[in-house]
């Protein structure tokens, strides 16, 4: 836009410095109609000249107003169609650019994730997937925002401009075919939508969402959520807990955050670790994930591992770290 901006720009330069050598000479001007060429008739003039139009009703009759027209009006004439069919070339070759790429991108994608709002929650979670080994290229951002959905472009993220409770919009993301979708929108309602549309359009997609409110995570659950996390209330708990123990409390933050320290990950028990109690671990487990149920590490179930059972531990973060622990939940 700040492309075709300047060349608007241009072009009307070259229009008014047109309109002030017609009228600069004006004199040797007719106009057929009142043979008295006004400022307005310049404009005019100026206008049906360049647009190349060419009425004839006023047309230069001195030597002066010919000589100008053909060393300087005419070369002008010519600069004011290539900046007006420079500017239509280039926004036509963007916008094919721009379908040409979605497109490519689109037809590539399966078992992707979809990041529903790039705020501060989105990004965060975006960060955390690029963190556990996820490719930018397997992720796909949707935002109402054109000034974001630009950024994150320029970051090398694929993205879709517009309103995720829309099942045209979640459609461009590929939701269809989608893994997992991320739901962090500024509000709580428009999270329950967007739940509503993408669950529809893909029965198997596993939806972790965030809400604002404690009271509405059991209204996105009931719409299709597989994991809800409430932002206020984890921030109050952790604000909390640095109350009672500071220490406590960066170590959480250490864990939550994907690739330095300490990090949390989801993992498939190990043939070497089946039939083993979770304390004989190499890593040290926090929950055991039998089905659907979470069983705590002393758990009399979880006292012997399956080899069907996925273990949620405490390990050393890696740069490098990838595979299970990016598909915790599937």
């Amino acid at each position: 836009m700040v492309q075709v901006g300047r060349r608007l720009l241009a072009a009307f330069s070259v229009l008014w410095a047109t309109v002030l050598l017609v009228y600069m000479d004006r004199e040797d001007y007719s106009d057929s109609h009142d043979q008295s060429v006004s400022f307005l008739d310049c404009v005019y003039y100026t206008t049906v000249t360049l647009s190349t139009t060419g009425y004839g009703d006023i047309a230069p009759v001195g030597d002066g107003a010919r000589l100008i027209n053909v060393l300087l009006i005419t070369p002008l004439r010519v600069l004011f169609l290539i900046i007006l069919v420079g500017t239509t070339l280039e926004v036509l070759t963007e916008r094919t650019r721009e379908q040409w790429r979605q497109t490519r991108w689109r037809s590539a994608l399966r078992d992707h994730t979809v990041i529903v709002g790039f705020g501060t929650k989105g990004r965060s979670a975006t960060q955390t997937l690029l963190s556990t080994g996820t490719p930018k290229e397997r992720l796909v951002l949707i935002d109402p925002s054109h000034h974001v959905i630009k950024l994150a472009a320029e970051e090398g993220y694929a993205g879709v401009i517009g309103d995720a409770t829309r099942s045209d919009v979640l459609v461009r993301a590929e939701v269809q075919r989608a893994r997992q979708i991320v739901v962090a929108p500024q509000r709580d309602d428009t999270a329950v939508l967007v739940i509503l549309t993408a669950r529809q359009l893909n029965p198997r997609l596993r939806i972790v969402a965030a809400v604002r409110e404690e009271e509405n995570a059991p209204l996105l659950r009931q719409s299709g959520a597989d994991s809800v996390i409430t932002s206020s209330s984890a921030a109050g708990r952790l604000l909390g807990l640095s109350v009672l123990s500071p220490n406590a409390s960066s170590v959480m933050e250490d864990l939550i955050q994907q690739g330095t320290g300490l990090s949390l990950s989801e993992r498939p028990v190990t043939k070497a670790e089946a039939g083993h109690s979770p304390r004989d671990c190499a890593d040290l487990v926090v929950t055991v994930v039998r089905g659907h149920r979470l069983l705590g590490y002393d758990d009399p179930e979880a006292a012997a591992l399956q080899l069907t059972d996925r273990v949620v531990v405490i390990q050393r973060s890696s740069p490098a770290q990838s595979g299970p622990s990016g598909d915790s939940g599937r």
